[in-house]
């Protein structure tokens, strides 16, 4: 049997899409002032790996990542997901039409976690209509995508900003907890 310990806090991601980067920023100055200082900023990116997202929003979408100073207990993902999606509402041009995704996640020494909403076979129900799934994996030195992993998070420009979001969160966790802290979570 095994002894259940208290997990090492997380690093706070957000995937943000809309189809301008006006309302990326935006977007941007609200999640900080909830959450805290982004402290890692992707490029923004051009979303065109799916046209998922064009009914609702056009076409030329942009792809933002904001990843936040602040740890955050892993179990308050699906919190986080709920307080996205209300500001999301709040975001909108009226009923069902949204200027901006939000999608919340966490990134670990093991793997990057998205909330969603939408149920799978592959997702966890975690509270209120929100699950989990684990999106990455790291092995070898890099994070590995899934089966069911999105396109755009495959991409090679991605991963390397999940990567280095991932080592300046290890360098973060070694100073807090310590090395020995690093081993039993990988």
């Amino acid at each position: 049997m095994g002894t259940p310990l208290k997990p090492l806090p997380v690093k706070l991601i957000t995937g943000l899409i809309s189809e301008n980067t006006e309302r990326l920023q935006h977007a941007r100055k609200l999640l900080e002032r909830h959450f805290g200082r982004a402290d890692m900023v992707s490029p923004v990116f051009a979303f065109d790996q799916t046209d998922y997202y064009e009914e609702e929003f056009g076409k030329d979408l942009r792809r933002l990542f904001l990843c936040f100073e602040k740890l955050i207990p892993a179990d308050t993902l699906g919190a986080i997901k709920q307080w996205t999606n209300n500001l999301e509402t709040k975001l909108s041009r009226g009923p069902r039409v949204r200027t901006v995704n939000i999608d919340p996640g966490y990134i670990s020494l093991a793997k990057l976690v998205l909330a969603t909403t939408k149920n799978h076979s592959h997702r966890i129900y975690v509270r209120q209509g929100i699950f989990e799934e684990v999106t990455l994996v790291f092995r070898g030195h890099t994070f590995v995508p899934l089966a069911w992993t999105y396109p755009d998070y495959r991409q090679e420009s991605h991963v390397a900003f999940f990567n280095e979001t991932r080592d300046a969160y290890k360098q973060r966790i070694e100073k807090i907890y310590g090395v020995s802290q690093l081993y039993r979570c990988v």
